[in-house]
């Protein structure tokens, strides 16, 4: 798998994984994130459906990329073809 994806490319790839993949979350991190800051696991499959997806950027060995709201922002890792990892979401 290339990395790190364009914008438009990772946008791409999101809605194919979210139509037919898996997406996993971060744990406990992530879903810790999530409850704390009142949002729900809908809310995050809704920002990355309509959310604007943010170049990549490196950090921690992989590349992320935010994918952003009005409201609500979600950091995602591409694990392969088929998968992506939200890694954390906060309210903006």
């Amino acid at each position: 798998m290339d990395q790190p994806l364009r914008a438009v490319d990772a946008k791409k790839r999101l809605r194919r994984i979210l139509q037919s993949g898996v997406v996993t979350y971060a744990q406990p991190h992530a879903l810790e994130m999530i409850r704390e800051r009142r949002l729900s696991i809908l809310d995050c499959e809704n920002v990355m459906r309509a959310g604007v997806v943010e170049e990549a950027e490196s950090e921690n060995g992989g590349w992320r990329h935010q994918v952003r709201t009005q409201k609500i922002v979600v950091v995602i890792e591409f694990l392969s073809e088929e998968e992506v990892l939200v890694v954390t979401a906060w309210r903006r």
